[in-house]
């Protein structure tokens, strides 16, 4: 059985190897975590630790870190591990910082609307945010916090004032919404999930997350009806699990799959990998909106190209429609919090 697990293991190892650069050849970088001790923060390390693009990996929360920084760093995988904890450590767990992910905050719990939310994140955001300003002004920022709508549009604000804004090099993470869109299509589809791409725009929040199914591949012939029901379910999935998880927590595990999927396209880019797209929430001229989630090429200096929406069916332009006035008052609402506080 031993045996069985670390053939398994190694052959994971191998993979993940694979679909990078070979730890030799692959430049040094630095990620740092900043919530690296919360639900969302403690597997992504993890996942983060599995990535050969990775050199060094600076774990930084308010509390708990050197636990979970300890228990990683007996991987044995490329990455040097460090913990941070407290106001007075986060200069060291950011400066020299390639990639900084946010996942840090509160999660959503039943019956918190995301107003809750933004009470707590926004303020959590603001002052983490003034530290990368400070310590590594030119590191791509993955922001995870909740709500991305706003927290985005707060984390520019922020730089704005700092002389450090450099649009190409903030993103808000809406993986998550891709990776939901495409596993619900591919079991509606019948197709394989591996195959599966389904691009993702808008927000990264309810009926702002819009998924173009009429873009997707392998091609379906998929009713309204379905394609209408498979929205809802993309719009609605963090409600889905934080509804089964019964007040314990929310979409933690998925969320840090989805989160190390755009480190790791970040970190191709910046290798000079070719070609390589993601969804990300970015300031944009795509609609009338200051940031908006659509298709994104990756490079050496973070966005190279926004890409355009392509051809949207009749219930997507309904959709995008419907989308802008709420993402644009999320939009507002952090550019405001900013500048106020």
């Amino acid at each position: 059985m031993l045996r069985s697990i670390a053939r398994r293991t190694s052959t994971t190892g191998a993979y993940l190897t694979r679909r990078g650069f070979a730890s030799e050849s692959a430049p040094d970088r630095k990620v740092a975590i900043l919530g690296a001790a919360g639900g969302i923060g403690q597997p992504l390390s993890l996942l983060m630790k599995l990535n050969p693009l990775v050199s060094q990996l600076s774990l930084y929360d308010i509390a708990g870190t050197p636990g979970v920084a300890a228990d990683v760093s007996h991987i044995n995988t490329r990455s040097q591990v460090s913990g941070f904890a407290g106001d007075e450590q986060l200069r060291q767990a950011l400066e020299g910082a390639d990639v900084v992910i946010i996942p840090a905050g509160v999660p959503r719990k039943p019956g918190m609307t995301r107003d809750d939310l933004f009470n707590i994140n926004a303020g959590i955001v603001k002052s983490l945010c003034t530290a990368i300003a400070k310590y590594c002004p030119h590191a791509l920022v993955n922001m995870i916090s909740n709500p991305v709508n706003s927290t985005v549009p707060i984390a520019a604000e922020v730089f704005k004032k700092a002389g450090t804004y450099d649009e190409k090099r903030l993103f808000g993470v809406t993986t998550l919404d891709v990776v939901r869109a495409k596993t619900f299509y591919a079991g509606k589809a019948k197709v394989n999930v591996a195959d599966a791409i389904v691009p993702v725009v808008g927000g990264h929040a309810g009926i702002t997350i819009l998924p173009l199914f009429s873009q997707a591949t392998p091609k379906a012939n998929l009713g309204d009806e379905e394609i209408e029901a498979l929205t809802k379910r993309t719009q609605d999935g963090g409600t889905e699990v934080v509804e089964a998880k019964a007040g314990k927590g929310s979409a933690t595990l998925s969320m840090a799959y989805a989160g190390a999927i755009f480190a790791d396209a970040c970190l191709k880019g910046l290798n000079g990998v070719p070609d390589v797209v993601e969804c990300s929430f970015v300031q944009s001229t795509v609609t009338d909106l200051p940031f908006f989630a659509s298709k994104v090429r990756l490079g050496k200096n973070g966005v190279e190209e926004v890409l355009g929406l392509g051809p949207l069916s009749d219930f997507e332009k309904q959709g995008l429609e419907a989308l802008k006035p709420e993402l644009k008052s999320s939009i507002e609402k952090g550019i405001k919090f900013a500048n106020d506080n």
